[in-house]
């Protein structure tokens, strides 16, 4: 009996990061209000009434969406920064971890949406508790200072509008050779 339970929860767990998936690749393509839930069970392959099994509303499947995209890259940094001394050279090795995470558009676009989806009253707390937290990780996971922690984050959302829109490589700031 609990073989089975364990089974079940994690075919539960699949379908759950199935639907977390699908949720970043609709919210980052359509944005908040323009995505339906149909729209992302049917990516995920899942019936729509599922999406509620699993979420209580679209607004907490599109902040588990985000808080998935965050803790990659918090995991990023995280493996970066892991054994380095030194809090420059901790925040160079991240800076070289989050250019390898700008390969993956979808999450990029993301990020852009979830900004931008803190226009709605019921997301706008929830999504800058979690970038709050994110600048907070950056600064112990890295050691350094408030004003190299914001230069940090600044430069990586330049980074976010290069990838996005695409821009050639001149746009890229001298030292992102």
């Amino acid at each position: 009996m609990a073989r089975q339970a364990t089974a079940q929860r994690s075919s539960s767990e699949e379908r759950r990061e199935q639907l977390i998936a699908a949720a970043v690749t609709e919210f980052a393509e359509n944005g908040f209000a323009a995505t339906s839930t149909t729209q992302i069970a049917k990516r995920a392959g899942i019936s729509q009434p599922y999406v509620y099994a699993l979420f209580p509303n679209k607004h907490e499947l599109f902040l588990a969406a985000n808080a998935e995209v965050v803790d990659r890259i918090r995991g990023a940094f995280a493996e970066a920064a892991r054994g380095i001394e030194g809090s420059e050279e901790r925040l160079d090795a991240m800076g070289s971890a989050y250019k390898a995470l700008l390969a993956n558009r979808e999450e990029v676009m993301f990020q852009h949406q979830a900004y931008a989806a803190a226009g709605d009253p019921a997301l706008r707390e929830p999504v800058r508790r979690e970038f709050m937290r994110f600048f907070d990780d950056v600064r112990r996971l890295s050691g350094a200072g408030e004003d190299e922690v914001w230069e940090f984050i600044a430069h990586g959302m330049f980074l976010n509008v290069i990838a996005a829109l695409d821009l050639p490589d001149r746009f890229l700031p001298m030292d992102e050779d």
